[in-house]
């Protein structure tokens, strides 16, 4: 009963965001006057949106008392004040979380942004943060992402969590440098069990929310800090970059057996990558080498090993609003010798080699009001695969529709994608833009 009555809740908001987008211009514009006309006397742009999303698992998931995948009601606000001195940007979202019977606000970013000289900017506060070249996949890219909200059917915007850090960008003729630092270590927001089920590797099964991962979290303010950098500077067509980053890994890579808590062990990232044109596309290359600090001799069994990580990718239209892109990733565990010599009797090893391939395609029709998309990850080396289908409707330039999967299979249940398999879903969204 619980389900049907959150679905009409769900029905009844979607028909309430359709109805005020099928209202006249004018309507809807003396409607909103009052709170646009309170920002524009504080000389502030106001834009945002409203957006109900419902989704159901496909799969029976003993480990997961919830049928429905996702179901909220969201508003989400973005500001921007532009003053001589600099930028203020306030963004958040306000939703009811359906599934969790919670209310929620989600500060996304709250920054002051500078430009100190000609040659230097300067952000301060919550914002977020990404670099790399990859599609869906990150090596250098060692901010935060929200695992929950990517696989639950969110809007993919929210795959990138905020960090509450400095940003300092400072440019030349020879290169330019971007250096981030965050006095308090930003996690993911990563799986638990709660929600979503998972691979346990220290209970040897699947786990959900009778059996919630335990987290000794990091919070000594400057004491357990991150740094990122880089440095980059385009040559023709090319843009070049190194990267470094000083912190932790961003989601649980370790276990604690004396506090029974997985734990975010020391990591050092050092990498570099490219991109620019090549034929009728643009090709990307990239490389990481992961410094796994607490582990580096490799034969501590509960902390992650060092690794190299590799990526190669194109992307080409190759046919009129219709775009292929594909990409090859590899991770590479080092000291895999004295990683399988220190493995528990009863614990699952993993390939010294995860090769995974990914495709994505998108075609767009009706004056591309309609997006069909299709992103598809599949590892040949784990057999398994994670598809993200994707229909997106924009009925005018409030109004937009949409319908998507996470489709999770595989041979083996505690490999990276199959372990998700139960928490294959279908989800609809419906979001009306201001």
């Amino acid at each position: 009963m619980t389900g049907i009555r959150i679905t009409a809740v769900l029905v009844s908001l979607t028909l309430g965001l359709t109805a005020a987008a099928q209202q006249e211009p004018n309507e809807v514009r003396e409607k909103r006057d009052p709170v646009r006309d309170f920002f524009e006397k504080l000389d502030t742009e106001y834009h945002g949106f409203y957006e109900v999303r419902g989704g159901a698992r496909l799969m029976d998931d003993p480990h997961e008392s919830k049928d429905l995948s996702i179901g909220e009601a969201r508003y989400q606000f973005d500001l921007l004040s532009m003053r001589d001195w600099g930028d203020i940007k306030v963004k958040g979202d306000a939703y009811g979380d359906l599934v969790e019977e919670q209310a929620v606000f989600d500060l996304r970013e709250a920054n002051v942004f500078l430009r100190p000289t000609g040659s230097m900017d300067l952000k301060l506060g919550r914002q977020v943060l990404t670099w790399g070249t990859g599609d869906l996949i990150f090596i250098n890219d060692v901010f935060p992402k929200d695992w929950v909200s990517f696989f639950i059917g969110r809007d993919t915007e929210y795959l990138k969590a905020p960090s509450d850090a400095v940003k300092v960008s400072l440019f030349s003729n020879t290169a330019n440098l971007d250096v981030v630092y965050t006095p308090e270590f930003d996690s993911d927001r990563y799986i638990t069990g709660d929600r979503l089920s998972y691979y346990n590797p220290i209970l040897g099964r699947r786990a959900g929310e009778d059996d919630e991962m335990m987290i000794s979290r990091r919070r000594e303010f400057f004491e357990e800090d991150e740094t990122a950098i880089r440095l980059y500077r385009n040559i023709r067509n090319y843009e070049l970059a190194l990267y470094g980053y000083w912190g932790y890994w961003k989601s649980p890579a370790g276990f604690n057996p004396t506090m029974t808590r997985a734990i975010f062990p020391e990591l050092y990232v050092y990498g570099a990558s490219v991109r620019g044109t090549v034929g009728k596309g643009i090709a990307n290359a990239e490389v990481g080498y992961y410094d796994s600090v607490d582990d580096r001799a490799g034969d501590d069994p509960l902390v992650n090993n060092s690794e190299m990580r590799y990526l190669l990718g194109y992307t080409q239209e190759i046919a009129r609003d219709f775009t292929a892109g594909v990409q090859y990733y590899v991770e590479q565990m080092l000291d895999y010798g004295d990683y399988e010599d220190s493995l528990f009797p009863s614990s699952k090893s993993r390939d010294e080699f995860r090769h995974v391939t990914t495709l994505r395609l998108t075609k767009l029709l009706m004056n591309q009001n309609l997006m069909l998309s299709l992103f598809t990850y599949y590892s040949p080396s784990d057999a398994d695969v994670y598809m993200r289908p994707l229909v997106n409707y924009k009925a005018s330039d409030q109004l937009m529709y949409e319908v998507g999967s996470n489709v999770f299979f595989g041979d083996e249940e505690h490999t990276f994608f199959n372990q998700f398999h139960n928490n294959t879903n279908l989800y609809f969204g419906v979001r009306y833009s201001f």
